[in-house]
């Protein structure tokens, strides 16, 4: 059990008014780049105010015998997560999926702070609630919805975890070469490389791919299992097309690198971080161990 007070952990990610001006270094250079453009900097400012209004309520509502700490998104994988910490992401869905592969069994609790904007699927926790959610948190008394993850694991030992899906193909989104098995079946595969979804991320990318293959594959987000999905499989005499879609519950998919350059394996969209994929590497994909504490409000 740990012995420390509970600690609030705020995590946000740059706004789109910040992330304007770190690009045109003041407002007014970036007021004139939108209006040449048709667009006002206004917007930009009121979503920002939103989303800073909403930290400020946020950390609020914090007990005063807990403590606290701020990391922005850049930052998570050089911040040390506590057992004692509670996870509070304030901003889009995204930001869950992408803190969720840096934690163990911490309880999250996602603020939406613009409800007009933003579906609210993962961060469904109103502001007026948090004080008593976090209590109920700490205490494991919280409604907790536990969303199955997906894991990635090279052959070298190094690993990615994702809430949404985990990417192997090639950096460029060109033709990837690999092979796959799974339920007993074996091929080699051309393609625009494949994903490997959790219940979560069968509402995403995993969505418009069955969408576009004209498949259904249901799949609920505390269900321990993942589905895989083969994006645009090209048959030929050396590469087949059969093994495009699956549910895995009891197995791995397992996937060997045919790409001397450019195979990538990445996570909830994240593509700069990065696992190399290339040529005779091989990567187990399947349900993680642990899941997404996410307290549902």
């Amino acid at each position: 059990m740990p012995t420390n007070s509970p600690r609030a952990v705020f995590v946000t990610r740059e706004s789109d008014y910040e992330l304007l001006l770190a690009r045109h270094a003041t407002r007014e250079q970036a007021r004139f780049f939108l209006e040449t453009r048709g667009q006002r900097i206004e917007t930009l400012e009121d979503r920002d105010r939103q989303l800073h209004d909403a930290l400020k309520q946020a950390r609020l509502a914090v007990p005063d015998d807990w403590r606290q700490a701020h990391v922005r998104r850049p930052d998570l994988d050089r911040f040390l997560f506590g057992p004692e910490d509670v996870i509070v992401p304030v901003g889009q869905d995204g930001l869950v999926a992408n803190v969720a592969k840096y934690l163990a069994s911490q309880p999250v609790l996602g603020v939406n702070p613009s409800p007009d904007l933003y579906d609210g699927i993962l961060v469904r926790v109103p502001v007026r609630r948090l004080a008593d959610l976090l209590r109920a948190a700490a205490a494991e008394q919280a409604p907790i919805e536990r969303r199955t993850m997906v894991e990635a694991r090279l052959d070298t030992g190094e690993r990615l975890l994702a809430l949404n899906e985990v990417f192997v193909g090639h950096r460029s989104h060109q033709s990837a070469r690999y092979s796959i098995e799974v339920g007993g079946g074996h091929e080699d595969h051309s393609s625009s490389g494949l994903i490997v979804a959790s219940g979560t991320g069968a509402t995403g990318w995993a969505r418009s791919i069955m969408e576009s293959m004209g498949t259904h594959l249901p799949l609920a987000p505390e269900e321990r299992a993942v589905a895989y999905f083969v994006r645009e499989p090209f048959p030929s005499i050396a590469t087949g097309t059969s093994l495009r879609a699956g549910k895995l519950a009891g197995e791995p998919i397992e996937i060997t690198s045919r790409m001397n350059d450019g195979g990538v394996i990445f996570a909830d969209g994240m593509e700069q971080d990065f696992l190399v994929f290339d040529w005779g590497r091989r990567v187990s994909v399947a349900p993680a161990a642990h899941a997404l504490q996410l307290v549902t409000g």
